[in-house]
């Protein structure tokens, strides 16, 4: 029986949550540059995308460029856009064929124009998909999210509009890019680290980790399979005891 085969479609992860690392050590290995690794790591995107819809799993985020990416030397910054915008471009048609809808999440406005227009087309035409929705994590960071939540929220305190004392959990999550999602409930990163690095840290509050040593140009839909399963064979409490749930 194929790991595939092996998953328990009632058990699915609505949400999964990728950090993808490794493209750089993996391109080194090869003797190549770092874009050599990242050009290959959207074959891995692409083979996640097709597991993820194939199983059922009905979002898929994945952390493409941190905030703290800016800080990397410039000509990978800007090798990096020209690969987004040539990914995105070349991938619409295929995602909307079959059935996937695109959203992006971040400081969208600090990427360059023609990645903002690519993105933008891709998102429009996409829009009316349901069988899986791919997020792209781009420009983007926790703290910065969050930040630019609480400024939301206290905009919505000057304008009188909100009270400080009715501010709860639900009032946060409306203020955060995923406000329209279920919060993940399996985090996957690649390449043997073990951190979060500053992604989705308000909405994994519950979430699985689950972490491999494969680097992410090696990571593809047996992977994925495996992540998935290796989530359902894990007890998700809540905070409660194993002897609540079972009562």
């Amino acid at each position: 029986m194929s790991l595939k085969e092996k998953i328990n479609i009632a058990k699915l992860p609505k949400h999964i949550a990728i950090i993808m690392d490794g493209n750089g050590r993996w391109a080194k290995q090869q003797g190549e540059d770092r874009i050599f690794g990242h050009e290959h790591g959207v074959k891995s995107v692409r083979a996640c995308v097709e597991a993820a819809a194939e199983v059922g799993v009905k979002y898929l985020t994945i952390y493409t460029f941190s905030t703290e990416n800016w800080n990397r030397p410039q000509e990978e910054v800007i090798a990096i856009m020209q690969l987004l915008v040539h990914t995105i471009s070349g991938e619409v048609e295929s995602l909307h064929k079959n059935g996937v809808r695109l959203q992006a999440i971040g400081d969208l406005d600090s990427l360059p124009k023609d990645c903002v227009e690519e993105l933008q087309m891709g998102i429009e035409r996409t829009k009316d998909n349901t069988r899986l929705t791919l997020v792209l994590a781009l420009s983007y960071s926790s703290r910065w999210e969050i930040t630019n939540a609480v400024q939301k929220i206290a905009k919505q305190i000057e304008n009188k509009t909100l009270s400080a004392n009715s501010i709860n959990e639900q009032t946060i999550n409306a203020a955060l890019c995923t406000a329209d999602m279920p919060e993940p409930e399996l985090m996957i990163r690649t390449s043997g680290e073990h951190r979060i690095s500053n992604f989705l840290l308000w909405q994994l509050a519950y979430a699985e980790l689950y972490f491999t040593d494969k680097l992410w140009p090696d990571f593809g839909k047996e992977e994925l399979y495996e992540a998935i399963l290796d989530y359902q064979n894990r007890e998700r409490r809540f905070g409660k005891t194993s002897e609540q749930l079972i009562s």
